[in-house]
């Protein structure tokens, strides 16, 4: 089976659960979401879409993060990600 293609978080839907594979932003986007907890290989939930932004969730706790940071954040499909 041919693994799917990244695609930014910014670009996922509503409900839909995605493991982040990369962070496009540089060291500053890496650190800042390593200290969220929101690092390669975590899970999120895509909880609500507005206006650009995005809120995600990773267990209980949730993340509001602008448009410009989610197409930052490159995605795949938690159920076709390497490891599952």
């Amino acid at each position: 089976m041919k693994p799917p293609v990244a695609y930014p978080l910014a670009m996922a839907d509503e409900g839909e659960t995605v493991r982040i594979v990369a962070l496009m932003g540089g060291m500053g986007l890496d650190r800042r979401m390593t200290e969220m907890g929101l690092n390669v290989g975590a899970e999120v939930t895509v909880r609500n879409r507005q206006g650009g932004g995005i809120v995600v969730a990773r267990g209980e706790t949730r993340f509001a993060l602008g448009g410009g940071m989610a197409h930052k954040i490159m995605v795949v499909p938690a159920l076709h990600a390497p490891d599952h």
